[in-house]
């Protein structure tokens, strides 16, 4: 069952970035790209954990792309609310 749930987080974050990514095609702005390449990440975070089931001891590696998602989300908003330059 365990399996089956990381199957669908994983399934559920490539289709919300592949929303994301038809957001950006579609008015080009970076914070769409930046979420799309943050929920590509998190798909794969989810993808590792139910396919490849590693030992406990190695388990914490996999976060690290989980980790490198949400620094993707939180640089996003950073940018996004970046005052214009003129």
């Amino acid at each position: 069952m365990v399996a089956f749930l990381n199957g669908v987080s994983a399934a559920t974050s490539l289709v919300a970035s592949l929303l994301f990514l038809r957001f950006w095609r579609d008015t080009r702005d970076r914070l769409f790209l930046w979420f799309a390449l943050a929920f590509l990440m998190l798909a794969a975070h989810w993808w590792a954990i139910s396919l490849l089931q590693p030992g406990v001891e190695a388990r914490h590696w996999f976060y690290v792309l989980r980790l490198v998602g949400f620094i993707l989300i939180l640089a996003a908003v950073v940018d996004k609310n970046r005052p214009a330059t003129r």
